[in-house]
């Protein structure tokens, strides 16, 4: 049985990538830079079906503080340099700092 944050991620990922997805499994990634953590949490792995440039993604949510916009979710597809669950969590670490909209985890 789909537990019904593995569906979200799932309605996400149909929703931004067009395609349907495939669970594949749960991956704890702990990102820490220069002795800080900087991200702590579960990434998960999906299969894609049918995607015209990428067989998988990594998908993961989280809560903000912002009331109108409370859980943003990320996904990242497998594609050069992203080839792991750690890879897409760096990439998506720099994207937001080069946003603009980091923040700093304890």
């Amino acid at each position: 049985m789909t537990s019904p944050y593995i569906k979200e991620l799932q309605d996400v990922i149909r929703r931004l990538h067009g395609v349907e997805s495939e669970y594949v499994q749960s991956v704890p990634v702990h990102e820490v830079f220069k002795g800080r953590t900087v991200w702590k949490g579960v990434v998960h792995v999906f299969d894609l079906i049918g995607h015209p440039t990428s067989f998988r993604v990594y998908a993961w949510a989280h809560d903000t503080d912002d009331p109108e916009n409370p859980r943003r979710h990320v996904t990242v597809l497998h594609s050069h340099p992203i080839k792991s669950a750690e890879d897409a969590v760096r990439a998506s670490i720099v994207q937001e700092f080069r946003s603009g909209t980091a923040t700093e985890e304890a």
